[in-house]
C-alpha cells in the first residue's frame, strides 16, 4: 500500500524516470544505455519503498502512549516542556532513516489542543539541539490522562512536514495524520507520571510499540 501523501511526488518521479529512459533507449552507447535505465528503476523502487504505508494492529489501551514514527529511539531525556504541558516531562527521540516507513500516526486518543508550526534550522536529526532549533511541527494532545506533546522534526535532508490535524480535532491512537519526506525524527513529550517502556537503540513501530505506560 502507498501512502496518499506520496502521490504528487511518485507521480512527478516517474514523469522525470520516464523522460530519462526514452533518452536512455535512443543512446548508441549500450552501457550508457542500460546504466540509465538501471539507476532508474532502483530509484523508482526506492522511491515507492519510501512511501510505503503498511497496516498496523495498534494495541488498545488508554493506558499507553505508542511511538508515532517507526524508527531508533535515539535519546531519553528530562525536560521542562512550556509551552503547551507546563511541567517537567520525560521526551523519547526517534530517529527515523531514509528506510524507515515515514507515515506518522497519533500516539495517544484525545482531542488537539495545541497545533503550531515552527520554521527553523535544517540540522541533523540526531543532533541534540534539533528539537529546538530545526523546523518542525508541534501537536499537543489533551488525553483522559492529561496533556502530552509530541513534533515532527525536520532534519538534514528531510525538507517537507505533513500534518492533516485541525484544532479540537477528536483523534484516535494508531491513526494516520502526516508524514515527514526523506527521514529525520519525531519527539514525545509527556509529563513524569508516565513509565518510559522503551530504551536508546531500540526499534519501534508506528501504532505499534509503546513508548510509555501508567503501569
Amino acid at each position: 500500500m502507498i501512502t496518499k501523501y506520496g502521490y504528487q511526488t511518485i507521480t512527478l518521479i516517474v514523469f522525470v524516470l520516464f523522460i530519462i529512459v526514452d533518452i536512455a533507449i535512443i543512446q548508441n552507447n549500450i552501457y550508457l544505455r542500460w546504466l540509465l535505465i538501471g539507476l532508474s528503476t532502483i530509484f523508482l523502487i526506492f522511491t515507492l519503498n519510501f512511501f510505503r504505508d503498511p497496516e498496523r494492529k495498534t494495541p488498545v489501551s488508554e493506558e499507553i502512549i505508542v511511538s508515532p514514527a517507526d524508527g531508533r529511539v535515539l535519546l531519553i531525556k528530562d525536560v521542562f516542556e512550556d509551552k503547551y504541558i507546563n511541567e517537567d516531562c520525560v521526551q523519547v527521540s526517534v530517529f527515523m532513516s531514509p528506510l524507515n516507513v515515514h507515515v506518522n500516526r497519533i500516539p495517544i486518543s484525545g482531542t488537539v489542543e495545541f497545533n503550531e508550526y515552527v520554521t527553523g534550522k535544517f540540522l541533523k536529526a540526531f543532533d541534540d539541539k534539533a528539537d529546538k532549533e530545526n523546523e518542525r511541527t508541534e501537536i499537543g494532545i489533551n488525553s483522559v490522562h492529561g496533556k502530552i506533546l509530541f513534533t515532527q522534526v525536520a532534519g538534514f535532508v528531510a525538507r517537507r512536514i505533513i500534518n492533516d490535524l485541525k484544532m479540537s480535532q477528536p483523534v484516535n491512537i494508531g491513526k494516520r495524520f502526516g508524514m515527514i519526506k526523506f527521514g529525520s525524527r519525531v519527539d514525545v513529550i509527556v509529563p513524569k507520571k508516565w513509565i518510559v517502556k522503551v530504551k536508546p537503540g531500540d526499534i519501534v513501530r508506528a501504532g505499534e510499540s509503546i513508548l510509555f505506560g501508567l503501569k
